[in-house]
């Protein structure tokens, strides 16, 4: 069973959606015991993220979170939720992340249009089980307006996309995993993506 992290800030339905029409099983909560006897924990988010650290903390998730990631469980952040494993963000003021990966989330420069929202190519940089069925420059689908910077571990970066800079767009690190995209909107490419995530954790 894979928890689906419930704090207000999540595009959900697309995303259960998605896992039940691939048979993986998962339970939308809010309930932190739930969290920690899932087999997995997928964080999902839209919005702002002072906003969604605000309610991690109030409903007393961000430990968690740190601790199941401390003792190895697997986690996989999408779109928002992949920028609040980071330490630091500085989305309209600085505001600390939970801190399982090292680097900042910074707003994509000015010189393309604001938000990155649409279809755009997965460049791989190494070789990923999550890559399994998946062709080179897939398409996959992007809404964001700030993206993964600073001094970032670039031994995460398992894909990138072009947007007037390179966007991280797939980071591993042990356990923890992230897509700047959103799977659950990527057509065939964002299912196969998610099944090879399952199968990644099962």
């Amino acid at each position: 069973m894979i928890a689906i992290i419930d704090y207000d800030a999540g595009n959900i339905k697309s995303l259960q959606f998605a896992l039940d029409k691939l048979k993986i099983e998962s339970v939308l909560t809010k309930d932190l015991q739930t969290i920690r006897e899932a087999k997995a924990i997928i964080l999902p988010g839209v919005g702002a993220f002072k906003d969604a650290m605000d309610s991690l903390n109030k409903l007393g998730m961000t430990e968690v979170l740190r601790e199941e990631a401390a003792n190895g469980k697997p986690l996989l952040g999408i779109c928002l939720g992949m920028q609040l494993f980071y330490e630091t963000s500085y989305e309209d003021g600085e505001w600390q992340g939970i801190g399982l990966l090292k680097g900042s989330v910074n707003r994509i420069p000015d010189m393309v249009k604001v938000p990155h929202m649409g279809w755009n190519t997965l460049q791989k940089h190494k070789e990923s089980p999550l890559f399994d069925k998946i062709s080179d420059d897939s398409y996959v689908y992007f809404v964001h307006s700030y993206a993964i910077g600073g001094s970032y571990d670039s031994d995460t970066l398992v894909a990138s996309s072009e947007y007037g800079t390179t966007i991280p767009a797939i980071v591993q690190k042990g356990n923890v995993t992230g897509m700047q995209f959103h799977p659950e909107k990527s057509g065939e490419v964002g299912l196969q993506l998610l099944k090879n995530y399952g199968e990644l954790i099962s």
